[in-house]
């Protein structure tokens, strides 16, 4: 009966840390269930572009700095179906970004 009492006592810490390890996974799926979701965690711009002609874009992607990459990306997708980064400080650009936001406001 001693050695039931001693095997019993040497399993409980472990299964009192694995009940301890299923809570703290619980609680932090329930915390990051609100966190909005990162599909790439990495910048997606490695070269961007000066600018391109306005009646080549067909839709523009601006993504904000983040934890996934430090630096605005402003990626167009051409109406040849290619994608294309353009540097976001770049006159031409923003005049895009601007013709882009006007055009989406009068509809």
């Amino acid at each position: 009966m001693a050695r039931a009492a001693t095997a019993a006592a040497t399993r409980s810490p472990s299964l009192l840390r694995a009940a301890l390890l299923l809570l703290l996974l619980a609680a932090s799926c329930r915390r990051a269930a609100g966190a909005p979701v990162v599909t790439e965690l990495r910048c997606q711009c490695l070269q961007t572009l000066q600018g391109i002609h306005f009646k080549n874009i067909q839709s523009v992607k601006v993504t904000p700095p983040g934890p996934h990459c430090g630096q605005t990306e402003v990626i167009v997708t051409l109406k040849n179906g290619q994608a294309a980064c353009l540097n976001p400080e770049a006159p031409m650009v923003k005049k895009i970004i601007d013709k882009m936001l006007n055009k989406g406001s009068t509809n």
